[in-house]
Formats: C-alpha cells, structure tokens, sequence
C-alpha cells in the first residue's frame, strides 16, 4: 500500500476533478483505492492505522500528481541514428535513412529501445506504444529485444507489429532490402500477437497491426492486416495524411486522399489510431470522429520535419480520440513526453489563436487521449478508483515553477517540471529524477555503442 498525501492532485476524469491539497492511496494489488481532497489518514481513518500499516507514504508538498503519460506513436529503433537529415522533409528523410536502417539487428534495437523508453520514463511517460517495421533478413528478433528493454525499464508497453512491402522497384519509397513479402508480414504479425499479446486488464504487454504506410505498403496487405487483427482481437496502426507528398501519392496512386484510402481498405474504426494526421480536410475530420478512429499528435516532429501542424481543435471538436506521441528520435531528437504538451498548446495556438487550446486539454491528449488511442482507457488515463495506479508525481515548488500558482499551468506552461516519482501498477519506476531499474549510466552507454556500430566513425 502506498499514500500520497499534501498534494495536488489533477485525476483527469470525466469532469476534471482536481484538489489543490489532495491524496492518492494505491492498494498492495496495483490499483488506485481511493483519491480525494485532504489528508487520508485525517478522512478515512481517524486513528491513522492505514498510515502505519501502509507500506509507504509520500509527502507530496510542492507536487502535482497526475495519471503517468501515454505516448501513443513513436519509433524507438531511431535511438540509433538520432542527429540526421536535419534539413530534410519526410521523404528526403526517409531516403537517406533507409540505407542506415537495413543495417538494424537485435542488438542495435534492443539499445536504442532501452534509451528511448528510460529517456521517456524521465519525462513523466509511464505506457508507451512503438511503432517497428523494419526487419532486416539477418537482424534477429528485434522485436523481442524491445520488448526486452521495456521489462528492464518496468513501462507498460504497446510494441506494434509493423511492416512494408511495397518498395522502390514497384513504386514505394523504402529500398528492397528493407522490405518483406506480404504473406511472411502477415504470418510474422500473427505470430507476434500469439506470442506476445495479453489482453488483460493489468497487461504490460499488448501488441497491434501496424502496416507502415500508403507509400511502403501494398493494399493488400493493408486489407489483410485489418482482417487479422479483428480476427485476433487487436488494435490496428498507421501513419497517415502526415505531409503534402503523401498526399499527392495517394492521389497519383489511388486516386483518392489518404483518409478515402484508409476507408476503402477498412482503416477507419474505434479500434484503429493513426499517427499524425495533419493533412485532414472537413471531410475526413467527420469521418474520423463518426468512427471513433484515433490519432497520435506528433507536434514536434512535425515542426522539425516541416509537416505542417494538426487541426487538433477541429479533431477534439468532432470528438476524435486524440493523443500525443514523441515519434522516431530520429525526427524529434527530444524524444521527451511531457514536452509535447506544452508544444501541442502552442501549436494549437499558433493556429487557432489564445483560446483554441487549454493547458488541461493537452493534459488530457497526453493521459486519457493516448489511454483511448491504445484502447487502454477503462485501465489507465485517469486518477480514479480502481484503475492502475499508473502516477506520477511532478515536482513544481522549485525557481522554475515559483509563481504559478495553478499547478496543471506550471506543468504545462512551465519549464520542464523533474518527475519526483513515477509508478506503473504502483511500482515506482522513477525517483527523485533517477530511473529506478537500470543505471542511466549503462543505458547511455549501450546506445552510444548501438550508434557507432551503424554509423562507424
């Protein structure tokens, strides 16, 4: 059993409840037993025998407790290959990177994840999702040594099974060697789930479809992929309508818009999110939220790679599940969670002007919105008894944070806020600023390695 007491507490449920001096009591099985305003030993037991009987208790003067952050689109494998193609748009992108990452094995993978996902643990993430298709032919089991490196840093884990298929030779962008065949994608996904998937309501573990792109994938194995993860019970995800060339792809290839597309090969449902999402027009919007399709917010890697910025106000409006995501390191070289709130406010903004967007409305994209995309919200998302107590604790009482005296505002609006304590299922996986389960120390030095060995100096 754990308390956190003497803290601000934003649960993010349905209607917003927040206390300015609240607590958390997290139950022996991992679960959020109660929450509520005051001290827990003063409201729930006068003689304070739940306090000395607790196995723990947190004084959280001066913090903010939160639901821990989902990151609902990311590419951990970049880890390794962080500070390329600065000035490139995505496809350039793509195109000088490709080459470096038919180069990936097990190895490689393994530390770039292990650095991405300690790096995300320090940014207040406690469930992240991945985004993998590229399985060069000797690499090894990469996705195994992901999802490896999330049991080593202790996140709930979301690895997405990916592929690509379609390449230069029969008008993609990635080059031969980094694509499969579509029936061994296919078998290799199902595989996957069969290994790996729990669908229980505490897992640590769920896998999804996840096709690359409509520049990288046939349609085929778009159709089919959807048909093996309804018929497995799974989530399916995508990247689209993330810049202008896709879609004049879409258009030159298909003849339609990238949204058209996802719909005619079964892409659009409340079991499908899709990353990024930029190039929405009016149609597509209501067609994403009379679906109840998902999309992962990416702002800063769009800004870096000169995308574009979401309609996001428009999104919410029409009720579309919406998260944030950091996205491949190698295009958000950041790669921090808890940043991304404060870059999708102001995106918004920068659209929409000073009213378009509130800083609990990014906090709700970062929490429940990414909890819905994964299909995760009856489980985490929200401070509320009898979710898993997936928390944590920001603290905000220091020069950076003095002064704003709203606390969800000094997270957002503020300097980056250090995550006093961090806990997936009640099992702190930060503390005090330091990661719990592994030496930060090895992780950096496994991925400057993971670095050199695809890039040699």
């Amino acid at each position: 059993m754990i308390i956190i007491e003497n803290v601000a507490v934003a649960t993010v449920d349905a209607a917003g409840t927040e206390f300015t001096d609240g607590h958390v009591v997290i139950s022996e099985d991992g679960r959020i037993s109660a929450v509520g305003a005051g001290r827990y030993g003063d409201i729930y037991d006068k003689s304070e025998k739940s306090r000395q009987d607790a196995l723990r208790v947190v004084d959280g003067t001066g913090c903010l407790v939160t639901p821990g952050l989902v990151n609902s689109h990311h590419h951990l494998y970049q880890w390794a290959t962080r500070g390329l193609a600065l000035d490139d748009t995505l496809f350039g992108w793509l195109t000088t990177l490709y080459p470096i990452w038919g180069r990936l094995d097990a190895d490689v993978v393994g530390a770039a994840a292990g650095a991405g996902l300690g790096w995300l643990a320090l940014s207040g993430c406690t469930t992240s999702m991945d985004h993998h298709y590229v399985f060069p032919r000797e690499g090894g089991d990469v996705l195994e040594a992901e999802i490896l490196a999330a049991r080593r840093i202790g996140l709930r884990f979301h690895p997405t099974r990916g592929s690509m298929d379609l390449s230069q030779k029969d008008g993609g962008l990635p080059p031969d060697n980094v694509v499969e065949e579509t029936d061994e994608a296919l078998a290799a996904t199902e595989a996957a789930i069969d290994r790996w998937h729990d669908p229980s309501p505490d897992s640590m573990l769920q896998i999804a479809v996840a096709p690359c792109s409509p520049f990288s994938v046939t349609t085929r194995l778009m159709e089919e992929a959807a048909v093996l993860a309804r018929r497995k019970g799974v989530r399916l995800h995508t990247h689209l309508a993330e810049t202008d060339d896709e879609e004049a792809f879409c258009q030159d290839r298909f003849g339609c818009t990238p949204t058209e597309y996802a719909e005619r090969v079964g892409w659009l449902g409340d079991d499908v999110w899709l990353a990024h999402g930029v190039h929405f027009d009016d149609s597509a919007i209501k067609k994403l939220g009379a679906t109840g399709t998902g999309i992962a917010h990416c702002p800063s890697s769009n800004a870096r790679l000169g995308a574009g910025s979401a309609r996001v106000r428009e999104l919410l409006d029409h009720r579309v599940p919406v998260g944030l995501g950091v996205d491949g390191a190698a295009s958000q070289e950041s790669s921090r969670l808890s940043d991304e709130l404060k870059q999708a406010l102001y995106t918004a903004r920068q659209r929409g002007g000073p009213k378009s967007m509130t800083a609990r409305e990014t906090l709700r994209m970062g929490t429940m919105g990414g909890a819905q995309c994964l299909g995760r919200q009856n489980d985490i998302g929200s401070i509320e008894v009898g979710k898993l107590a997936d928390l944590v604790l920001w603290r905000l009482d220091g020069l950076g944070h003095e002064g704003i005296d709203d606390k969800v505002a000094a997270l957002v609006f503020g300097p980056p806020a250090p995550v006093e304590l961090a806990l997936v299922g009640g099992r702190p996986v930060v503390e005090r600023g330091e990661l719990v389960n592994v030496d930060e120390e090895i992780l950096t030095r496994e991925a400057r390695r993971a670095h050199r060995k695809l890039l040699p100096s």
